[in-house]
């Protein structure tokens, strides 16, 4: 069975990925506790020790206002102890899988959707840290997948704890009867996570190269939880008194950093529209 390392192995992805994959392959869990990511000489070294076949990098500090406001030392958590995990799965020989972001887009002004071939352009450190990551590895490696992840959500399953997405905003809105905005100045795309939990074993093999993971969004962030509102039976009246529109974040220039996943698509990758994963994830949870 192939053994897969898998880092940041506590988050929702990680663990949503050994959740689905569990008789597939044989997966080493790699958390805080098993190497410091602030010392990226130590990540090297533990890398080049580790027995796997592959290794998929998903461990680093998501808080944007950390990397705001500490920007040098999340560069050596985001960035340069990424580029430690690839050096020593480049020297040897084994492929690795990097998780990193439509945030390297987030400075674009001209039209979204954007593919793998346009320049990223970012005004959040988080955003530029794994920029960085990617340009190193399409540099640098011969085998590696970077995939660029969109907005994903999904809901609780025992064992794996969801980050906040915006089925379960929506859902905690209705079930407390809290006004709750979501930001009418934004457009991204929104994938329902089990897409990716679902086709690891096609993502591993995939040509060496960067990918976007994306289902396709027309929507504002505000009118995706709307349809989302709608689609749990709430009412007009009920939509309209807990579904707020937040019209002064991002008031200034409307963000769209959508992703285009034409290419994963032809390579094979299952993504579908906003309106398909909500419904999917719906009925898989028995709604």
């Amino acid at each position: 069975m192939r053994r897969i390392a898998i880092t940041g192995a506590r988050g929702y992805l990680a663990s949503l990925i050994r959740l689905y994959n569990a008789g597939t392959f044989s997966f080493v869990p790699i958390s805080r506790g098993d190497v410091d990511y602030t010392k990226p000489e130590e990540v090297e070294r533990f890398f080049l020790d580790l027995d796997c076949d592959l290794v998929l990098h998903m461990a680093a500090n998501l808080n944007t206002s950390d990397c705001e406001n500490d920007p040098q030392g999340t560069n050596l958590v985001n960035r340069d102890s990424a580029i430690a995990v690839a050096r020593a799965c480049q020297a040897k020989g084994r492929r690795m899988l990097f998780i990193s972001t439509e945030q390297v887009f987030n400075g674009r002004t001209d039209p979204a959707p954007f593919a793998e071939t346009d320049e990223p352009c970012s005004v959040t450190a988080y955003g530029r840290q794994k920029a960085q990551v990617d340009a190193w590895m399409a540099s640098h490696m011969d085998d590696y997948v970077t995939l660029r992840l969109s907005w994903m959500f999904g809901m609780a399953l025992p064992g794996v704890k969801p980050s906040p997405g915006i089925v379960g905003n929506v859902l905690t809105a209705l079930r407390s009867g809290t006004p709750t905005a979501f930001t009418a100045n934004e457009r991204r795309c929104l994938t329902y996570a089990q897409r990716l939990a679902s086709q690891l074993g096609a993502i591993c093999e995939l040509p060496s190269g960067l990918y976007h993971f994306a289902s396709e969004n027309e929507h504002t962030t505000y009118e995706a939880a709307c349809l989302v509102a709608k689609r749990f039976g709430a009412t007009e009246e009920q939509i309209a008194r807990l579904i707020l529109p937040n019209t002064e974040r991002y008031a200034d220039r409307f963000r769209d950093f959508r992703l285009d996943a034409s290419k994963a698509r032809a390579a094979g990758i299952a993504l579908g529209t906003f309106e398909q994963d909500v419904d999917l994830c719906l009925r898989d949870f028995g709604w």
